[in-house]
């Protein structure tokens, strides 16, 4: 119980300044006019709904909550249509970094509101595709087998996509996903390293721009880790006892389904020098006004 109280608990903090953080990138012009704002706030917005759908699977789970099929399917595929956003968006975003520093005069022509908002739409239809696709799969599993709406076990993506042929899938997909993308953020990266050895540059911009596609390298590096969370999970059981297990379960879930979703505020919430101030002042008046209904209340 103590190690689900905190695992809860820092969930539901983590969800809260990526709420805050949404909220604030939407009370300035400059944050909804600029292209790696209108990128961050995607991404934010993708992180939230995937944490909320991990969330209540963690809830029904350890409060031992069986739920029909498509109750169950619903919030599975909400989890998966959610989890490729992130790391497509970081190349994105790695790629507006790279412009912003090796061209800076075109960088306003290159990313324009439009050609954000094509990317941006790229990115969930690329999402709506990988579903689409195991919709279709699992409608030749069930083609071969009958459908059981209630569910055996608790609700899981594995309770879903039970058979062999998703595994498959799941492993060509992450691994052509994670390459490409990883592949885009190097790439930028190194690009950046070069253009920072120029004289001509700007060497705290530049400098600036490496910290970030390296914390976005670390950060799509914690979200492949996270998607073979179950392998790690099931390989784990095998050795320790069921209470071990659900100890290893609940740190593993904060490391590695939690905290992959929340390094975007802490990247960009803290360090970015216009979106600090806001952010501050948006979590201390909220606090305050947290504080103040409570004495009301009391």
């Amino acid at each position: 119980m103590l190690f689900g109280m905190v695992s809860v608990g820092s969930s539901c903090s983590f969800l809260y300044i990526n709420g805050i953080l949404l909220f604030t990138l939407r009370k300035k012009p400059v944050f909804c006019e600029t292209s790696r704002y209108i990128l961050l706030f995607n991404l934010l917005f993708a992180d939230t709904a995937h944490l909320v759908s991990n969330i209540m699977l963690y809830f029904l789970s350890s409060l031992r909550i069986k739920i029909t099929y498509y109750a169950c399917s619903t919030l599975v595929l909400l989890s998966i249509f959610t989890a490729p956003v992130s790391p497509l968006t970081l190349a994105v975003m790695s790629l507006e970094r790279y412009v912003a520093v090796c061209y800076p005069l075109r960088h306003a022509t290159i990313f324009t509101m439009r050609s954000t908002g094509m990317a941006i739409a790229l990115v969930w239809g690329f999402s709506f595709i990988h579903i689409l696709i195991r919709i279709f799969m699992l409608l030749y599993v069930f083609t071969k087998i009958s459908l059981n709406l209630h569910l055996r076990n608790f609700c899981s993506k594995e309770a879903i996509f039970f058979a062999p042929l998703f595994n498959d899938f799941e492993e060509a997909y992450a691994s052509t996903l994670f390459l490409s993308v990883g592949l885009a953020i190097i790439a930028s990266y190194i690009g950046v390293a070069l253009v920072a050895r120029s004289v001509s540059t700007n060497k705290a911009s530049a400098i600036k721009a490496l910290q970030t596609l390296l914390l976005h390298l670390i950060q799509l590096s914690l979200i492949l880790t996270s998607t073979l969370f179950s392998t790690i999970v099931v390989a784990i059981a095998r050795t320790v006892g069921r209470a071990d297990l659900m100890r290893i379960y609940n740190i593993c879930f904060v490391c590695l389904s939690v905290l992959p979703r929340c390094l975007s505020a802490l990247i960009y919430g803290l360090r970015d020098q216009t979106i600090r101030p806001v952010l501050m002042q948006n979590l201390c008046c909220w606090w305050r006004c947290s504080v103040f209904l409570n004495k009301g209340q009391s």
